[in-house]
Parts: structure tokens; C-alpha cells; sequence
């Protein structure tokens, strides 16, 4: 069991119509944690595209989110086109999470929550780049030793088991229904607190 998350902070998956979510949650990255994110510097725009896609065919995108804003993800993106996809059993992950929130536990646990998706899906192959001077993300990295190899300044995964069991679908399917559980109590505080003269 992981300690609570800061700020009162609730993990879950991403949903339709949530994509502004995550491409305001990206551009309020600071210029290090932009550059860390995408390896390299990126306009507004093209941050913009991205977020656009994060709720297609082959995305699992899991959110941090603190009072109603998203403030950390982990996207899970399969290898390949839409139905290519589909059949791929490689995939690419990346983190994101905004400077205040970082170095409490938020990436333990959007890790752990993509590894379990990636084993769900039958995702053997899982590739996490960063750059050689990104500490923190090989610091999680090491935290996941059993399924993570390193290789040239690079973090590449391989989820072991290579396919889900009903144990770990289980855990997955309780975990969304207590980020659905948990989202719906959030909006009713903020609603409640609002409300309250």
C-alpha cells in the first residue's frame, strides 16, 4: 500500500473529453519538465496535437489529479497506427508531473498503474525513454527493477508476466471503479464547497 498522495490527490484513467485536461496540465509544465517530458523543446502547438490524441485507438492515459486538476500523467501509447495498434505487442510510456507535485510518490504510483495496463493488454515490450541526465525518472525506474532493464541512458521495459491474469484484470477493473467512485465525490465537494456562502 502506497502512503496517501499529496494534496489529497487521486489517481485514475483519463476519459473521453478530457483531452483539454491533459493539454492544459502539459503546457503549465515548467521549461525543464516540458523538456524532460519530450525530450527535447516543443512549441505550444504541437503540445496541443498531442493531448488531441490521447484518447484514441491504442492510448491509456492515467491522471493525478488534485481538486478537480490534472497535475501528473502516464500515457501509454501501443506501437504502430490504429489497427496496427491494435495487434502490437510493444509500447511506448511516458510521464509527465508538474514541479510542485513531483518527488512525493505521484510517479510510483502512475508506474505501477501503466505497468498494470501494459500486462492487461498484452504488451511485452515496454519503452520508456529518457534523457541520460533525467535522474528522477531512472530513480523510478530502479523502483520497478523486476520489470525494467536500462540500456544506453534509455529506460526500456519488459512487463513480465508478458499477459494478464484474472487477478491482475481484477485489480485494474477495481481501481477504475474507484477512480470513477472517487472523481464523482471530488466534483460533488468542489460543487458543495461552492455552493456554501
Amino acid at each position: 500500500m502506497h502512503d496517501p498522495l499529496p494534496g489529497g490527490g487521486t489517481v485514475r484513467k483519463l476519459w473521453i473529453g478530457e483531452t483539454d485536461a491533459y493539454r492544459d496540465h502539459l503546457l503549465r509544465l515548467d521549461r525543464d519538465s516540458r523538456h524532460t517530458r519530450f525530450s527535447g523543446a516543443v512549441s505550444d502547438e504541437v503540445i496541443a496535437r498531442h493531448a488531441a490524441t490521447a484518447i484514441g485507438v491504442g492510448v491509456v492515459v492515467h491522471g493525478f489529479f488534485v481538486d478537480g486538476t490534472l497535475r501528473g500523467a502516464a500515457e501509454l501509447r501501443r506501437n504502430g497506427s490504429k489497427l496496427g495498434a491494435m495487434l502490437s505487442d510493444g509500447a511506448e510510456a511516458a510521464f509527465s508531473i508538474e514541479l510542485e507535485w513531483q518527488s512525493h510518490g505521484v510517479g510510483t504510483v502512475l508506474l505501477e498503474r501503466t505497468l498494470l495496463s501494459a500486462r492487461n493488454r498484452g504488451i511485452k515490450h515496454l519503452r520508456m525513454d529518457c534523457l541520460a541526465a533525467n535522474r528522477r525518472m531512472q530513480q523510478l525506474a530502479r523502483k520497478f527493477e523486476a520489470d525494467l532493464s536500462f540500456d544506453f541512458g534509455s529506460v526500456v521495459g519488459e512487463v513480465d508476466p508478458p499477459r494478464s491474469t484474472p487477478l491482475s484484470l481484477m485489480r485494474e477493473a477495481m481501481e477504475d471503479a474507484h477512480g470513477v467512485a472517487a472523481h464523482i465525490l471530488d466534483a460533488q465537494q468542489r460543487m458543495l464547497g461552492t455552493a456554501i456562502p
